[in-house]
C-alpha cells in the first residue's frame, strides 16, 4: 500500500475546523457509499484522523483511531478488549465499512504509525475475531464510482496498488492534495503536477478564454518553483513549505475544474466561471507570493545569537504579511504588534518598502480587527520619522482618511495621529487635502475623543501653513471649529494647535482675520493667555488681530494685562510676540503711557539680556517706542541695568538688528549727564564712531553729544 499524509492535523484541545470533503473516486467503478450528511455527533466527524482506502469489491473502509472521543457509541468495551489480544500491536485502530447494506466495524491493530509511513512502507493490521454490524443510517446512500465523507479531521490517505483510488481532500472550499512532509517532496510533488493539469486544462473545450488565462498562469509555476528552491536555506523554511502546498492546492483545484469541465458536470455556467475566476486569482496570489517570498529575504540560516534569531523572527512576520490569505496575514500582524511591544527599535529597523506597501494593503482589509492592527504598527511607524516617504508613496493617505471618517475609534485616533506626523511635510499636506481629508478631521476636532481630537487639530495646524490651502481650511469652517476648541479642548495641546491654527491662517489676509474677530476669537484667544503658561500662538495671532481692532476695544477687553502676563510667565517666543505686539499698539501716546503703566518696561529691559538676537531686537525695538513718553523715560532710568544693556547692543556686527533701537533709546536717555557718563564709561563712543561710519541713524547725534560731554569733564576737572 501506498501512503501519503496530509499533516495539517488541528489541536484537539481547539474548537473543531469547518468540515473538510473527502472526495474518493474508484477507477473500477464499483460501488461504495455516501454520507453527505455526517455532522458533529458522529463518529467520522470527531475523529482526529481517519484512514480511507479500499477494502472489498463494493465497499470503502475507514480507519479510526481509538483516541475518537465519540467510538463508543459504535465500538463496545469487549470488542476493545478482545482487540488489544491481537499480537504485534503498536497502534490500536477501527476498521469500518460498507457491504450488502451493513454497516460493520472491527477492532484491529497498526503495526506502523501512521506519521512513519512512506511509500515503500506496507500497512500490516492484524484483526481481532470481534466486529459490530448493524444497518445502515438514513443518511448512508448507495452511489456507483463516487462517494462524499464529511470530516472535521486531518486525514491519512491510503491508496491501495489493488483498486488505484484517487482522493482528494477539500478544507474549506479549497481543495488540498495528498502532501508529502519535507520542502523536497512538496516541490517534487507540485513540479509534478503542473504537466498533469496543463494537460487537463487543455483539453478542456469551454470556457476557453478563462482556461486559456489559467494555462498561461500555470506555466509560470515551474520557474517560479525553480527560483525559491534556488536558495540555500529553501528546505529549512517554514514559509517555503506552505507557499509550496498553497501552489499545490491550487494545482488540484485546477485539475479537478478541468476535469468537471470535460465531463460536464459542473452545477452551472455561471458558477464554473466564477470557479474559474477564482481559480485564477489564486494562481495570481501563488505567482505572487512566490516571488514576494524571494525578495523579502527570508531564506537565510538560523543563527544561534538570541539577537540574530529575534530579527529572522520578525523577517518572517515581515514576509508573512506579503503572502498569502488574510488570515494568515492577521495572524503576522498579531506577532508583529508582540514583537514591537518586545522590541520596537529592532522591529522598525528591519522594516522596508515592501513590508510598508503589504501593511497599506491591511489598511482596506475587511476585519475591522486587522484595520486596527495595521495602523497601530503604521502609526508607530510614521512616529519613528525614519520611513514617512515610503509610507506616502505606497498610498497610505486615503485609506488613512478612510479610518478617520468611518474607522473604529482605535482606528481612528491611530490614523489621526499618523496623518499628524507625516502632515509636517508640505507636500504631504497638501495631498492630504487632495483626498478630501480635511472635512473628516474637522468632524473629528468637532466630536472627537482629547487624543484623537488633538491630533486632528495638530494636522489642520500643519495644513495651515501651506499658503495655497488656507483659503480651502476657511471654506470648510475651520475658523469657528479652532475658536470653540481654544473655549473647550480637553488638552492643552490641542488648544495650543488651535491658537496656532489662527494664527497661520491670519498671517497676511485681511478676510480671514475679519472672520476670526467675528466669531469672537480675540476672546477666546485672551482666555486662552490666561493659562499658567501662555504660548507663542494665541500671542502671534492676537498680532495679527490688532490692526483691525480699536484701542478701546483692546484695552476694555484686556489685552494689556495679558501682554504683561506674557512677559512675565511665557516662553521666550511668547515674550517676543508679546514684545512685538506692544510696538504696534504703541501707535500714540496715550497707549504708550498705559503700557508703561502697567509694569512692562523692567520686563522689557529684562529682555535685552536675552541670548537671542531677535528678543534683544524686539525689546529695544518695544523701548524705544515707549520712551518717547516722560514718564515711560523715567521708568527706564530708574532700571539700573537698562543703559549697559543697551550700550552692548551697539555692537557694529551684521548680525546685531538690534543696533538702531539701542541708537534710539540712548538718544532719549542722553539728556541726563550722569546717563551720558555710565555711557562713556560702558564704551559706548567707540560703538558709535563705527556706526557713525555705518550711517546707523542718530548715531552721529549720541557720539557728538557724548564727546562734548566729556569734554566738558575734562575742563571741569582743570
Amino acid at each position: 500500500m501506498r501512503v501519503v499524509r496530509y499533516n495539517n492535523v488541528p489541536d484537539p484541545s481547539r474548537p473543531s475546523p469547518s468540515p473538510i470533503r473527502v472526495r474518493i473516486t474508484e477507477s473500477a467503478g464499483r460501488g461504495v457509499f455516501a454520507t453527505p450528511a455526517i455532522g458533529a455527533d458522529q463518529l467520522i466527524h470527531a475523529a482526529t484522523l481517519i484512514v480511507s482506502f479500499s477494502l472489498y469489491n463494493n465497499g470503502c473502509l475507514l480507519f479510526v483511531p481509538q483516541k475518537s472521543q465519540k467510538q463508543n457509541h459504535i465500538c463496545s468495551q469487549e470488542c476493545k478488549e478482545q482487540s488489544k489480544k491481537a499480537e504485534a500491536v503498536d497502534r490500536e485502530c477501527q476498521i469500518v465499512f460498507y457491504s450488502s447494506g451493513l454497516l460493520k466495524l472491527a477492532c484491529v491493530r497498526a503495526v506502523n504509525e501512521p506519521s512513519n509511513f512512506s511509500r515503500s512502507n506496507r500497512l500490516r493490521l492484524k484483526g481481532s475475531i470481534c466486529y459490530h454490524e448493524s444497518a445502515l443510517d438514513d443518511h448512508f446512500e448507495r452511489s456507483r464510482g463516487a462517494s462524499l465523507v464529511s470530516a472535521a479531521v486531518g486525514i491519512n490517505l491510503i491508496h491501495t496498488d489493488r483498486t488505484h483510488i484517487k482522493i482528494m481532500v477539500e478544507e474549506g472550499g479549497d481543495d488540498v492534495s495528498v502532501n508529502p512532509q519535507s520542502a523536497e517532496e512538496w516541490l517534487l510533488h507540485a513540479q509534478r503536477q503542473v504537466p498533469v493539469a496543463l494537460q487537463k486544462a487543455r483539453e478542456v473545450k469551454g470556457f476557453q478564454v478563462r482556461w486559456k488565462m489559467i494555462i498561461s498562469k500555470m506555466e509560470q509555476i515551474p520557474p517560479s518553483l525553480s527560483d525559491l528552491s534556488t536558495h540555500p536555506f529553501f528546505a529549512k523554511n517554514t514559509l517555503c513549505i506552505e507557499q509550496l502546498q498553497s501552489v499545490s492546492n491550487t494545482l488540484n483545484e485546477a485539475i479537478r475544474f478541468s476535469e468537471l469541465c470535460l465531463k460536464e458536470k459542473y452545477e452551472g455556467k455561471l458558477q464554473m466561471q466564477s470557479d474559474l475566476d477564482s481559480l485564477s486569482g489564486k494562481l495570481d496570489l501563488n505567482l505572487k507570493d512566490c516571488g514576494s517570498l524571494i525578495k523579502t529575504g527570508v531564506l537565510s540560516g538560523s543563527f544561534a545569537e538570541p539577537e540574530a534569531k529575534f530579527d529572522t523572527h520578525v523577517r518572517e512576520l515581515l514576509a508573512r504579511l506579503q503572502i498569502g490569505h488574510l488570515e494568515s496575514k492577521h495572524k503576522a500582524l498579531d506577532s508583529l504588534v508582540e514583537a514591537m511591544r518586545e522590541d520596537g527599535k529592532t522591529v522598525l529597523g528591519l522594516i522596508g518598502r515592501s513590508n510598508i506597501a503589504a501593511l497599506v494593503q491591511l489598511l482596506t482589509a475587511s476585519s475591522s480587527t486587522v484595520r486596527e492592527k495595521a495602523v497601530s504598527v503604521i502609526c508607530s511607524i510614521a512616529e519613528s520619522g525614519s520611513c514617512e516617504n515610503w509610507l506616502v508613496l505606497e498610498g497610505v493617505l486615503p485609506p488613512l482618511i478612510r479610518l478617520v471618517e468611518s474607522g473604529s475609534a482605535v482606528g481612528r485616533e491611530k490614523a489621526t495621529i499618523s496623518l499628524q506626523r507625516l502632515s509636517m511635510s508640505s507636500e504631504t499636506a497638501r495631498s492630504i487635502v487632495r483626498h478630501g481629508g480635511v472635512r473628516p478631521l474637522i468632524e473629528v476636532c468637532r466630536s472627537g475623543v482629547s487624543v484623537a481630537q488633538a491630533a486632528a487639530v495638530g494636522t489642520l495646524n500643519n495644513i495651515s501653513v501651506v499658503p495655497e490651502v488656507k483659503q480651502s481650511l476657511a471654506e470648510e469652517g475651520i475658523i469657528k471649529v479652532m475658536i470653540s476648541l481654544l473655549d473647550c479642548g480637553t488638552l492643552l495641546g490641542a488648544k495650543e494647535y488651535a491658537a496656532e491654527c489662527l494664527q497661520n491662517l491670519t498671517l497676511s489676509n485681511e478676510n480671514r482675520r475679519r472672520d476670526v474677530i467675528s466669531d469672537g476669537g480675540i476672546k477666546s484667544l485672551l482666555g486662552y493667555l490666561d493659562g499658567p503658561l501662555p504660548q507663542e500662538s494665541a500671542v502671534g495671532a492676537l498680532r495679527n488681530l490688532i490692526s483691525l481692532v480699536s484701542v478701546d476695544v483692546l484695552v476694555s477687553l484686556g489685552l494689556i494685562p495679558r501682554l504683561v502676563h506674557v512677559l512675565k510667565s511665557g516662553s521666550l517666543s511668547a515674550q517676543i510676540a508679546a514684545a512685538s505686539a506692544i510696538c504696534q499698539l504703541c501707535s500714540s501716546g496715550d497707549m504708550k503711557k498705559l503700557v508703561g503703566g502697567n509694569g512692562c518696561i523692567p520686563l522689557l529691559v529684562k529682555m535685552l539680556e536675552a541670548k537671542t538676537d531677535g528678543a534683544r531686537e524686539v525689546a529695544a525695538q518695544a523701548i524705544s517706542s515707549l520712551v518717547s513718553v516722560s514718564q515711560n523715560k523715567r521708568e527706564v532710568k530708574r532700571d539700573e541695568k537698562s543703559v549697559p544693556s543697551l550700550v552692548l547692543l551697539l555692537d557694529p556686527s551684521p548680525q546685531n538688528a538690534a543696533k538702531k533701537y539701542a541708537v534710539s533709546c540712548l538718544v532719549s536717555l542722553s539728556s541726563s549727564k550722569k546717563r551720558k557718563k555710565l555711557m562713556v564709561s560702558y564704551g559706548a563712543i567707540g560703538y558709535l564712531k563705527k556706526l557713525s561710519e555705518m550711517d546707523v541713524p542718530g548715531a552721529k547725534k549720541l557720539l557728538e553729544r557724548l564727546e562734548r560731554g566729556k569734554l566738558r569733564s575734562l575742563f571741569g576737572q582743570k
